[in-house]
């Protein structure tokens, strides 16, 4: 009889909204040769449908509601506190709407990546798709990089761009950049739990190699 392979590592994803990033992943780590298992989803919002997709999923749930702390220091204590009891390899950042401290982004330095709507390192922070209007670029994007201290400033793993075009919305270009989301977040996911992606002390290692660039993929 054939022996049982390693186990997967495990993931812990954080989210605070819809959760349609995290829809992606579960659908993604469904497929049999999928290399992790998604353990838990953790929300800041009790209220979140990101909670209900988990359940419906039959993954653990668990919620460190903001409001019911008085500083980001308490709260991020509190939310360590629940991710240490899980002990994943990996904490996926799918849609989480708030700021790390310092002390959190260290004690989970090279497992933690986060996914952020523009081609990093341009517009960082909040209402990418209509400052990238308003700038009148004819390229917008998706980044997923390794969280470090630096808000949306760790280094870039891989990006996915799509075209501007003149009669864009932001709600159409944002419809847009979701979708490469969902296609690209699970594909990173899928590297580090095969141990292809590290984060080296200067940036990204990829099959031991270092990244001189992103990977880049395009919807055209």
């Amino acid at each position: 009889m054939k022996a049982d392979s390693a186990p997967r590592p495990t993931i812990l994803v954080l989210a605070s909204g819809s959760g349609t990033n995290l829809q992606a992943l579960i659908d993604a780590s469904r497929q049999r040769d999928f290399p992790g298992e998604i353990i838990a989803v953790g929300c800041n919002k009790p209220g979140a449908f990101a909670l209900e997709r988990a359940a419906q999923a039959n993954i653990k749930t668990f919620v460190v509601n903001h409001k019911n702390f008085g500083s980001r220091e308490e709260f991020d204590g509190a939310l360590m506190a629940e991710i240490l009891r899980l002990n994943p390899d990996l904490i996926v950042l799918a849609g989480f709407m708030r700021i790390l401290t310092g002390d959190f982004v260290r004690a989970f330095r090279g497992r933690m990546l986060n996914i952020h709507p523009s081609l990093l390192p341009a517009y960082t922070g909040l209402n990418t798709h209509q400052r990238v209007l308003d700038a009148g670029d004819t390229t917008h994007g998706v980044s997923i990089h390794f969280v470090t201290e630096e808000l949306d400033g760790g280094p870039v793993i891989a990006q996915a761009e799509v075209a501007v075009t003149k009669d864009d919305t932001a709600e159409a270009l944002a419809g847009r950049v979701q979708q490469l989301e969902h296609l690209l977040y699970p594909i990173v996911v899928r590297w580090f739990c095969e141990g292809r992606i590290q984060l080296a002390a200067d940036g990204v290692l990829f099959d031991g190699e270092a990244l001189s660039h992103p990977m880049r993929l395009s919807d055209s």
